[in-house]
């Protein structure tokens, strides 16, 4: 009997094991372990929550009696709540700043509560309203925070028309500016007073600038042809303008600006004209104010050839320009002309001589020199005559506002011209000048700019080259290379004191198309390799970034095997085949297209050499060599058309 009973207590044991199972499993119930001991049930394991563990006894209450559950199950200890990512967004307007985000309830010592953001943001933009959508969780704040945060707000102080987002480790700035010069200052202000631990992501675009007057003005004389200003509407203009002025006899690479406010679409087409007219007549010049024309030819042509190119440029003009033209005569012996001269000498002083029509003009035009050469002594020794021409305090005031745009200089108005000759650091002073003076004399008046560039007063000319910046980046991943852990992408903490030269070069250079190749040796799968490549120059780029580089015009390209420089079927060749690489890379040359009219070679094309520097040998060396590869631009083929034109 105790045989049967026993066999038995193992029958029933056995099956309610299995039924227990088999009905958790249909659950799908699988963190249960069941155990049968007779007619008792025991469970074990871990519920995820105290409802799943309420659930499954239910469930094998249902099964068997609950008196024979022996509950051993545990539940997973709740996990404590996580802080938000408290992040703000900034949008300031015309029409005032809108703040919306979330910040902590209690911030840290040196953070700003809401109340105190939202005050300082007000301040910034008095009689408007400010939107205020903030909200705060009583959670502590990352340590960066408040850095991040009042940075923040530095920069909204500065960027009129700005987008700022606020996080703990991540600012992120999108912007527009008033010209390309603000732009770069902008940018430099901000990486300088960007806090350590937060990364910067700039992007502040600027449009282009409206020229009003718009202006242009071109010239051949004895001196060569060249431009004093040049304006034009769209890259087309450009191209067909500088094209014209090429065939004309300009040299060098001569500047012409983009701009909004054109007086006509067919701008271009009206300057090509004027710059044939004047390369036909040899001696003279154009000058564009809109859409007044003035020709003024030299005293040296004849009658019959500038009633010629006149006749024709007249008829030539589209219908919203209007010509004046003049033919200089020989000048004969004067005596005694009226004059106004205005010098600016190279220690600051301004010193005013020559005739004024009255009193009233006299305090005038001491008055604006004092404010258009701000902080000069300014010394006035004029004297009054009443029978100067008409017009004469006209031009005085505007020949002292063209000559406030050099570092040092001339001025001499007389009844027939006005003439500024200067010094300059700037390469857009001359068009300024030429801008002023056709804007304020009127069309039909004559003017001379002679401007000469000094590289030495020119800020900018200190930035070095893009080509520069490559070659100083070449010498240094030549002399010590960035290294990775075999098959990683983690860049070594060896590689770290490169990567801080290498961003101290590139945050002092101005934007540039820089691709940083990573390469592999012809070890493992082809795509295995592509992708480890490309990996470790993304890796290279992030590190450069979180240095405070603009990396905006840099990409990161991974080659894999496909560029091998060495032999992969020996250890040092496939070293120097494991390599990362800065190449510069230029935009595709522009070639100076041409009108169905243009001269058939009249094609500009401007070209660089890529800088490359031949590094030591690094067949011994176990980490990834940096090896430069050479880059040339050639010319695009010129097009058939053209070719044809050419043919005699």
């Amino acid at each position: 009997m105790v045989g049967v009973a026993y066999a038995a207590a193992l029958v029933i044991e056995s099956r309610t094991g299995k039924v227990v199972t088999a009905r958790l499993t249909e659950a799908k119930i699988d963190w249960i372990e069941v155990r049968a001991d007779g007619l008792q049930v025991h469970l074990t394991g871990t519920a995820p929550n105290e409802a799943a563990r309420f659930r499954a006894v239910n469930m094998v209450g249902s099964l068997v009696d609950s008196s024979r559950i022996r509950d051993g199950l545990d539940v997973t200890p709740a996990s404590a709540i996580e802080a938000p990512d408290f992040s703000v967004q900034m949008l300031r307007t015309e029409d005032g700043i809108q703040l919306i985000g979330l910040m902590p309830e209690t911030p840290g010592d040196s953070a700003m509560s809401e109340e105190a953001l939202a005050e300082a943001a007000a301040r910034l933009t008095p009689g408007t309203d400010l939107t205020n959508l903030l909200e705060t969780a009583n959670y502590p704040a990352h340590e960066t925070w408040g850095a991040a945060l009042s940075f923040g707000l530095r920069a909204l102080e500065r960027l009129e028309r700005s987008k700022i987002s606020v996080m703990a480790d991540l600012v992120e700035i999108t912007a527009i500016s008033d010209s390309e010069a603000e732009k770069r200052r902008l940018e430099g202000e901000l990486r300088a007073i960007a806090p350590a631990g937060v990364q910067l992501v700039l992007d502040i675009s600027a449009p282009r600038p409206v020229i009003t007057p718009f202006t242009l003005r071109f010239i051949i004389d004895a001196e060569g042809a060249r431009f004093d200003s040049c304006s034009a509407d769209s890259d087309r203009a450009q191209r067909q303008i500088l094209a014209a002025a090429t065939g004309a006899g300009l040299a060098g690479r001569p500047m012409c600006t983009i701009g909004l406010g054109t007086p006509s679409p067919r701008w271009a087409e009206a300057v090509v004209l004027a710059i044939r007219a004047v390369a036909e007549l040899g001696q003279a010049s154009v000058t564009f104010s809109d859409a007044d024309v003035t020709l003024l030819a030299g005293s040296d042509v004849t009658q019959s050839a500038f009633d010629k190119v006149v006749g024709e440029l007249e008829t030539g003009l589209p219908d919203a320009f209007s010509l004046t033209s003049t033919l200089e005569k020989k000048e004969a012996a004067t005596q005694g002309p009226a004059e106004f001269t205005a010098t600016v000498s190279e220690d600051g002083k301004v010193e005013l001589r020559g005739r004024l029509t009255d009193e009233i003009q006299r305090s005038a035009v001491g008055a604006f020199a004092r404010a258009a050469f701000e902080g000069a002594d300014v010394l006035t020794a004029t004297r009054l005559d009443e029978t100067l021409p008409d017009g004469w305090p006209v031009r005085v005031l505007a020949g002292l506002e063209a000559l406030a745009e050099v570092e040092h200089g001339s001025l001499l108005v007389r009844a027939d011209t006005v003439e500024v000759t200067g010094v300059t650091g700037s390469l857009e002073t001359r068009g300024r000048i030429t801008q002023i003076l056709s804007g304020k004399l009127g069309q039909g008046h004559t003017f001379r700019v002679n401007i000469r560039y000094d590289e030495a007063l020119d800020s900018s000319a200190s930035l070095p080259t893009p080509e520069e910046c490559a070659a100083d980046v070449n010498r240094v991943i030549a002399r010590t290379k960035i290294t990775f852990p075999p098959s990683s992408a983690e860049i070594a903490a060896t590689a770290r004191p490169v990567l801080d030269e290498l961003s101290a070069i590139l945050v002092a250079c101005p934007p540039m198309q820089l691709e940083i190749g990573g390469h592999t040796d012809a070890q493992g799968s082809e795509s295995g390799n592509q992708a480890l490549s490309q990996a470790r120059a993304e890796a290279v780029l992030v590190a450069l970034q979180g240095r405070r580089v603009d990396i905006s015009g840099m990409t990161a390209v991974g080659f894999g095997e496909a560029t091998p420089i060495a032999d992969n079927d020996t250890e040092a060749g496939r070293e120097a085949n494991r390599r990362i690489e800065f190449v510069l890379k230029r935009a595709p040359e522009a070639v100076v297209e041409t009108s169905p009219e243009a001269e058939p070679t009249a094609k500009v094309t401007a070209t660089a050499e890529l800088a490359n520097e031949v590094g030591p040998d690094f067949s011994s060396d176990t980490s990834p060599s940096v090896a430069p590869t050479e880059k040339t631009i050639r010319p695009r083929p010129r097009p058939e058309d053209l070719e044809a034109e050419d043919s005699p």
